[in-house]
């Protein structure tokens, strides 16, 4: 900007030199014009100043250069020391205002110099008015091409800043969606482990005096149980540590561990069976995340809440769907004992299955019991 301001004033510092000495020299014998004297000197400065004011105040400057250079025409003083004044103003109003006022200030100088020059030869001079209505027209092209071309840089900008913030919103939502699905897994890992625990820790103690050999049974599946929990918990937890350290964790679960699942749900006292249909397909880790804890969450309200604690666990196996059941037979308490738990619960299965596509469904058997059901789409990953 400051360097902008140091080249205006050396630009109209030499356009004021340039058109006093047109002025002065460059007048031709055959016009009618008045010589330049100290009243002209004293009209050029004052058109030709206000293009100092350019930069703040293009509107106004225009209206005082006209004004004035109106006020030196009708004098009859040359009029081609005003051609170039007048074009650089009509150039700054086209480069900071709109077109209708550019259009508008171009036209209404045009006009000036035309009726300066008819005013002077009578008979018409085209060469000289072709010339001046020229350097006008050159002037108003540049000014709107700069307009237009910073109205695009300014678009550009405004553009860049907002996909900026998109970019920044994707992240926040990522960082969002992320910490909702390592919840889930909290939950999930949180909820089955720790049941499988509290049963086996109650039977530990109800026989610690009786019973010695099903004493230290309990005991080892806890400390299974608690180490498996662990390990879970460090695999999910090690995305939110900032570290660089190749420290290795387990994989995710999936089916190839669901034998595990289902003999540790068994040691804690609940009677499971393993039901498949048809040929077993591989699953991507996401798919095979999302079957594994539907049914450790299905199973994990089983040993809460049924009773007798009994289930059965049905893969169904299509190439297009899976579908996985897992039913009990037990009666439910009326109103569960941890309510916000289990709806945590379904809320999480629900969403594990829309985000791969699928429909979970939750509720009693018309025979007793209760029942999840889980309906996986397959055929378009293995498209894919």
């Amino acid at each position: 900007m400051r360097w902008r301001r140091i080249g205006d004033v050396i630009l109209v510092s030499w356009l004021l030199v340039a058109a006093l000495w047109v002025a002065r020299n460059w007048i031709h014998n055959d016009g009618d014009w008045e010589p330049l004297d100290t009243r002209g000197i004293v009209l050029i400065c004052a058109f030709v100043a206000p293009l100092y004011l350019r930069a703040y105040a293009p509107i106004a400057m225009l209206a005082v250069s006209y004004v004035v250079s109106a006020v030196y025409l009708t004098l009859g003083y040359y009029h081609s020391a005003v051609t170039f004044t007048l074009a650089l103003a009509v150039f700054t109003v086209a480069e900071q205002r709109s077109r209708r006022q550019s259009v508008a200030a171009a036209v209404l100088s045009m006009l000036l110099l035309l009726w300066a020059q008819h005013r002077v030869y009578a008979d018409g001079r085209v060469l000289g008015a072709l010339i001046a209505l020229f350097m006008l027209l050159v002037g108003w092209m540049f000014g709107d091409n700069t307009n237009r071309l910073a109205e695009r840089g300014q678009q550009l900008a405004e553009l860049t800043a907002r996909l900026r913030r998109e970019q920044q919103e994707r992240a926040h939502q990522a960082v969002s969606n992320e910490q909702g699905r390592i919840a889930r897994e909290l939950h999930d890992v949180v909820a089955h482990h720790m049941s499988v625990i509290s049963v086996q820790a109650g039977l530990g103690r109800y026989v610690l005096g009786t019973d010695p050999d099903t004493t230290h049974r309990a005991l080892a599946v806890i400390a299974d149980t608690a180490h498996e929990a662990l390990s879970e918990m460090r695999r999910m937890l090690a995305v939110l540590r900032v570290s660089t350290q190749d420290t290795p964790f387990d994989a995710a679960p999936a089916l190839d561990r669901l034998p595990q699942l289902l003999e540790r749900v068994r040691a804690a006292g609940a009677a499971v069976e393993l039901v498949v249909a048809g040929e077993e397909l591989p699953l991507p880790p996401g798919l095979g995340l999302c079957v594994y804890r539907v049914i450790q969450e299905s199973l994990t309200n089983v040993l809460k809440h049924a009773d007798p604690p009994e289930a059965t666990v049905t893969l169904r196996w299509s190439p297009q769907r899976l579908e996985v059941l897992v039913a009990d037979e037990g009666r439910r308490p009326p109103v569960p004992s941890e309510p916000d738990t289990v709806q945590h619960g379904l809320i999480g299965m629900r969403e594990r299955a829309r985000i791969y596509g699928g429909v979970l469904s939750t509720g009693p058997r018309p025979e007793g019991g209760f029942l999840v059901s889980l309906s996986l789409p397959l055929q378009e990953r293995s498209d894919d």
